[in-house]
């Protein structure tokens, strides 16, 4: 059977989705692979130790009309990812919205759906670029140099320079990549890692600074670019996200060989079911409608 995600459809009464949990890595990578770099962040949570804090749910419904929707928690707290069809996201969702508080990857298509579960704080599309081996072209005119654990204050003095928390604790910045570059004995740029893969051959480069002073020299540039090279001895591919609107950063990242490959939506997602009584009755219903079938079956919008 042919599986087509839809972008938009309008939920019919008649329309029925079945929803069961998803426990096999083969079937659930089987599945993200179709979109690798749009899907790069669930890929790496395929790998064993963070599949153990992750849950997974799949939706099937008309037409083959399907999505997948990730709950995870990782270091820097709960995350909900979803992909595919907007009917079947919404069959997921009504049953299960994930955590009161989660930061949301979702499809520009989605918007609608998602809102009817979440109040989205901050709420932005972003462009994911992607750069692969053939097309990468390194930045080599600014030294740079790989960071480790024992720079973790000076990587929190350079975050916290606009004001924003930042508590990065060395085991994070051992585990991961990051490059910086130092001026005048200090830390005044960097970019590290979300995502590193091996499992899956992909990666996700993140937390690009650099300090208002030294802006216009091209050490973000340097330093993805280092962290990019690094990356892409061991990945297929390296993705990240960027503001459409900051467009002097897509220009940098399409210099280094990144090229847009999707949209997405980001936000901090705040479950409208407070109390989760509401999803919770919802279930009920669901897991006695398709009990013959030994899944939550929904049917259309409200139900």
């Amino acid at each position: 059977m042919t599986v087509v995600e839809r972008k938009a459809r309008p939920l019919g009464r008649s329309a029925e989705y079945t929803v069961q949990p998803l426990r096999d890595r083969d079937q659930i990578r089987r599945i993200l692979e179709t979109r690798r770099p749009y899907a790069a962040y669930a890929l790496g949570q395929l790998d064993p130790v963070l599949f153990r804090v992750s849950e997974w749910w799949l939706a099937l419904g008309p037409g083959g009309e399907r999505a997948i929707v990730l709950h995870s928690h990782g270091g820097l707290g709960n995350a909900t990812f979803a992909m595919g069809g907007a009917g079947a996201l919404d069959a997921v969702l009504r049953l299960h919205p994930g955590p009161r508080h989660a930061f949301l990857t979702c499809e520009v298509h989605h918007l609608e759906t998602a809102l009817r579960y979440f109040e989205i704080e901050q709420r932005q599309t972003m462009i994911r670029m992607q750069a692969t081996p053939d097309t990468f072209r390194p930045f080599r005119d600014e030294p740079v140099e790989r960071l480790s654990g024992r720079d973790v204050r000076a990587v929190n003095r350079l975050y916290r320079t606009d004001g924003v928390p930042s508590f990065y604790t060395s085991h994070q910045i051992d585990d991961s990549v990051y490059f910086g570059a130092v001026r005048g004995g200090e830390l005044v740029s960097i970019a590290g890692t979300h995502v590193i893969s091996a499992l899956s051959g992909i990666a996700v480069v993140g937390n690009v600074y650099t300090h208002p002073r030294y802006r216009g020299a091209h050490l973000a540039e340097a330093t993805t670019s280092a962290v990019t090279a690094l990356l892409l001895r061991s990945c297929r591919e390296v993705v990240l996200s960027v503001d459409p609107t900051n467009a002097p950063a897509v220009r940098a990242y399409e210099r280094l060989g990144y090229r847009e490959v999707a949209r997405l939506l980001e936000g901090a997602a705040v479950r409208r079911d407070a109390t989760g009584v509401v999803s919770a009755a919802r279930r009920l219903f669901a897991r006695m409608r398709g009990r013959t079938a030994h899944a939550e079956v929904v049917r259309g919008p409200g139900d």
